[in-house]
């Protein structure tokens, strides 16, 4: 894996953790502005998900099912923005597990389609190592706000 991919996806982590430790703070009128910035993160990462895999698609002049692999391309984007959706209209407990199920049903197809080699391996790790910090961080802002729990730092 080039050093700048592995480098910025390690960046790419500090959102999650930065924002998903401050939603977990033990004041609400602070902690909610870190929980919709966790929010909205996570939703536009889960959607660059789905992006990476119509590069993949598009960059190959006949690759082997098409049609499927750019539709389930979209499912990610559609996820993040149903997350949302949830956390603008419904509640934020609704949009962290919407987010949860979709960076774990991403991970899952993307281990599938590694095993039939229509990714490379050694972006899979890059993916299963980001995806186990990013579902992680999302539980665990979830589990602590539902029972009231709070971190002081």
């Amino acid at each position: 894996m080039p050093i700048p991919a592995l480098l910025l996806s390690l960046i790419g982590l500090v959102p999650f953790i930065g924002c998903g430790l401050g939603a977990i703070g033990p004041q609400t009128g602070s902690s909610d502005p870190w929980l919709a910035a966790l929010i909205g993160y996570a939703a536009v990462v889960l959607s660059f998900v789905g992006g990476v895999h119509w590069g993949l698609v598009l960059r190959d002049p006949d690759p082997p099912l098409k049609g499927a692999r750019l539709g389930l391309a979209v499912v990610p984007l559609l996820l993040g923005w149903a997350a949302l959706a949830a956390a603008a209209t419904v509640a934020y407990w609704i949009a962290l597990l919407v987010l949860i199920a979709g960076y774990i049903l991403a991970i899952a197809a993307e281990h599938q389609g590694g095993q039939q080699g229509l990714l490379p391996q050694r972006y899979l790790w890059l993916r299963w190592t980001f995806t186990i910090v990013a579902v992680a961080m999302l539980t665990t802002v979830v589990t602590l706000r539902l029972l009231g729990q709070t971190i002081v730092f």
